[in-house]
């Protein structure tokens, strides 16, 4: 049924590739959707490389970490509004009118990120792309769900998480790519304005979600769209099943409006599937992955490597695995269950962290003392900072790990 949640497994991607190549027109709503995950993903890694080099360029912001949060915490508030007011545009002006939207505000931002003048600029930029993230993230998949056909309709949608992953691993690669390019930062910040402007130009010239339409009375319009996405023999069955969804939502707007939402809580079901819902996405934050993905390179660097391009390879490793744990959870999702493949991850999550923690309790409980006298220890081919300096006299190697002492 039009909007309903389908099963993706092997066959219904297997049926997706098939479907794609009988009918481009699906994929290209698909893809074009999915950027939006995209850029979601590519925002989340670019500012972990680029932060490196912003410190270096702005001296307030390296002798300041609260600028250091300001910078990379400003798109998860934006996010948050973005999010927010993004529904209400969903329903009020439709799925196309929100993603247009959210490009314009990601490419505005990544055009101010990439001239900004100073951290106060830089930060303004990173709320516009926060904004833009915010709308795509929550209305990307909703546009793939109602404009893809029923039976491959999860692995569309189950594409768009790995689009996020898969943008967080791309922007480590842009960042290692721009490290000796001239004004390094602002290349792989303003670089992210491109997929942004791609997704514009082709959003503008698809169709509105057939469901939306619908659900506004523009019942022709729908109708078309829809026999562009199936084969004729399957359209009339899905109008009517879109007839019937539509007329379901709307008798059960009316009836919810009557129900108080202490009286929800009360209810057992309700309150046990919201508190698994609400508590799975708590706990995911809480374990810290966004403090990784964000600050990759500048943990690398306080496990000890000084070289800004050192940290981003190494930080890619970090990405390339959490793109990969993205495919295998699209494969395993329906042979394993959710329970399970949650599980088993979890369990995963609570080992990697364990031994996060006992090796930066190690390497602080049994590192020597840092100081200029230490540093003279060393020849002058031990770091490439440490070669580098005039005189090695004034020189320390807390000064490669300056977040310490900020």
């Amino acid at each position: 049924m039009e909007g309903g949640i389908e099963k993706t497994d092997a066959s219904a991607f297997k049926e997706c590739f098939s479907l794609a190549w009988k009918n481009p027109y699906v994929l290209r709503l698909a893809f074009s959707a999915g950027i939006g995950g995209l850029l979601f993903g590519y925002d989340t890694g670019v500012i972990s490389g680029a932060l490196l080099y912003i410190r270096n360029d702005f001296k307030s912001v390296d002798r300041k970490t609260v600028l250091q949060e300001s910078i990379v915490s400003m798109a998860v508030a934006g996010a948050i509004i973005g999010a927010a007011v993004g529904g209400w545009l969903n329903d009020r002006f439709g799925r196309r009118f929100a993603i247009l939207l959210a490009d314009a505000l990601f490419f505005a931002g990544a055009v101010i990120m990439a001239a900004a003048p100073n951290p106060g600029a830089l930060i303004v930029g990173r709320v516009f792309v926060g904004l833009g993230v915010g709308m795509a993230s929550m209305t990307s998949p909703l546009y793939i769900s109602e404009a893809s056909p029923a039976k491959i309709r999860g692995a569309l949608v189950s594409t768009n998480g790995f689009l996020i992953t898969g943008g967080q691993f791309l922007s480590y690669l842009i960042n290692l790519a721009f490290t000796k390019a001239p004004g390094t930062w602002r290349w792989m910040l303003g670089i992210a304005g491109l997929p942004a402007l791609l997704q514009f130009i082709l959003m503008f010239f698809l169709p509105e979600s057939p469901r939306w339409l619908y659900r506004k009375g523009r019942e022709e319009e729908a109708k078309t769209i829809l026999r562009k996405i199936y084969p004729s023999d399957e359209v009339e069955t899905e109008i009517l099943a879109l007839k019937e969804l539509v007329q379901e939502e709307i008798e059960e707007k009316q009836a919810t409006r009557k129900i108080k939402c202490i009286e929800l809580w009360q209810t057992k079901t309700v309150r046990r599937g919201l508190i698994a819902g609400v508590g799975l996405q708590v706990f995911q934050q809480f374990v810290g992955i966004n403090t990784v993905m964000y600050y990759s390179p500048t943990i690398v660097q306080l496990a000890g490597f000084a070289s800004n391009q050192t940290a981003l390879l190494l930080s890619l490793v970090t990405s390339g695995l959490n793109a990969l744990g993205s495919i295998v959870s699209i494969y395993f999702i329906d042979r394993m269950g959710r329970k399970k493949l949650l599980i088993f991850s979890l369990v995963g999550v609570v080992l990697s962290l364990g031994v996060l923690s006992a090796v930066f309790n190690e390497t602080t409980s049994h590192s020597p003392a840092v100081s200029i006298a230490e540093t003279n220890h060393f020849t002058g081919y031990a770091c490439p900072d440490y070669a580098s300096v005039a005189s090695h006299s004034s020189w320390s190697c807390m000064k490669c790990l300056k977040a310490l002492i900020s």
